[in-house]
């Protein structure tokens, strides 16, 4: 047991190498003993693979099904072992039980698919359609072992198409098998005809798709589709003038902050976008950046010229002690002013302050509550978890931890 502590050291990297030659039953051993650190016995699980020995599978499968064992371990034994039959009767029972442990019942979706459990179908597709990665590549690897086992006409019978996602599943069959998926840029989904563009790899056919488009949306789709196989901006504006320039219209958003704000989320915006964001973003040019460095120092001038004894500027991140931002906060005593890096906008927790005028006779642009209040609607960015339109106030001073 010291060998298999000193290849796993408290500090620095196993030696996985070692590992993997190293007799299966000791390191099952290891597994199975929970007075060894579990994160150990973690790392040992994955050295087990193509080699587990068989009279280690009992036990091994006891601590699949102890729900006090680390929920990592469990989660990690269930892939090594998901092919046992065994285990069916246990992972039937754990969809309706459930013991609460975090992503132990993924697991176990995830197996039963492997195993060719039909009746896991829909919640693999559920999870395969999840913004998290995570669980999208579980539900993945579980639909995948469903074709190996039935095929995917089955599958696709078992899952049908009104959800969002079987059709994700149904899209993804069809790509798979080399079929056209153009159809897809105009499910009313989103999410799905955001995969359906990034998939279609045929520049004729989208042009043709163009001229036949079932609504303007999917046509905007096929455009901005297009336009990331070519990459020809001369003939995405042309397109873009053909469809007449739509645009996802906000009230109150002015073209100053809609020019920062477009070039600055778009190109990362979550997959529930409004599609014409992108095609804005890919066909008006984007605004100049100020010199970080000579606006802080024009803040702090004007600050400092109308008496308000700025402290130095400090970053988001260092502000809030981890994470990063777009802005930088510069304290004047009891009131803490926010520049963006996006453009000359500034503000506070108070329009009535006097920074605000001092910066206003600067040039500075103070975002007041109403024009911060502004959703942005249709360009959902993440934020702390959530996945939806965020506001001009915290689109131009945006943090995340």
């Amino acid at each position: 047991m010291r060998k298999i502590d000193a290849l796993i050291p408290e500090w620095g990297q196993p030696d996985t190498a070692a590992l993997h030659t190293h007799d299966p039953e000791s390191v099952a051993g290891y597994v199975l003993d929970t007075g060894n650190a579990w994160w150990r016995r973690r790392i040992c699980v994955d050295a087990l693979a193509g080699r587990v020995p068989e009279s280690r599978v009992p036990g091994l499968l006891d601590r699949i099904r102890d729900e006090d064992e680390t929920a990592e371990v469990r989660i990690a034994l269930l892939d090594l072992l998901a092919g046992r039959t065994e285990l069916w009767t246990w992972l039937r029972d754990e969809e309706g039980r459930g013991d609460g442990s975090y992503g132990v019942a993924e697991a176990a979706l995830k197996a039963r698919g492997l195993l060719g459990d039909r009746t896991a179908a829909p919640g693999l597709a559920t999870l395969a359609g999840s913004p998290w990665q995570r669980w999208r590549e579980i539900g993945e690897a579980g639909l995948d072992g469903l074709v190996e086992h039935h095929g995917a006409d089955a599958v696709l019978a078992e899952l049908g198409e009104d959800r969002p996602e079987a059709r994700r599943f149904a899209l993804r069959t069809w790509h798979r098998a080399g079929r056209d998926v153009t159809p897809y840029l105009a499910d009313p989904d989103r999410g799905i005809a955001h995969l359906a563009q990034s998939l279609v790899a045929d520049p004729d056919r989208l042009r043709a798709f163009l001229d036949e488009a079932p609504a303007p949306e999917a046509a905007v789709r096929a455009a901005c589709a297009l336009h990331q196989l070519t990459e020809d901006t001369a003939e995405t504006r042309r397109i873009d003038e053909r469809l007449g320039s739509p645009r996802a219209q906000v009230e109150g958003l002015d073209e100053e902050l809609r020019g920062a704000i477009v070039h600055e989320y778009v190109p990362w915006c979550e997959r529930q976008s409004d599609p014409r964001w992108r095609l804005e973003a890919l066909c008006t040019d984007p605004p100049g950046r100020p010199d970080l460095a000579v606006q802080l120092a024009r803040v702090t001038a004007a600050l400092t010229a109308a008496g308000l004894a700025p402290d130095p500027p400090v970053s988001a991140g260092d502000h809030h002690q981890q994470g990063d931002g777009t802005y930088h906060v510069i304290s004047c005593g009891d009131e803490d002013i926010h520049v963006s890096v996006l453009g000359r906008f500034v503000t506070g927790h108070d329009d009535r302050h006097p920074a605000r005028r001092a910066l206003e006779e600067a040039g500075f642009r103070w975002i007041d509550g109403p024009t911060g209040s502004i959703r942005v609607a249709g360009l959902c960015v993440y934020y702390f978890g959530k996945r939806e339109p965020l506001d001009v106030d915290t689109l131009l001073f945006y943090w995340q931890d």
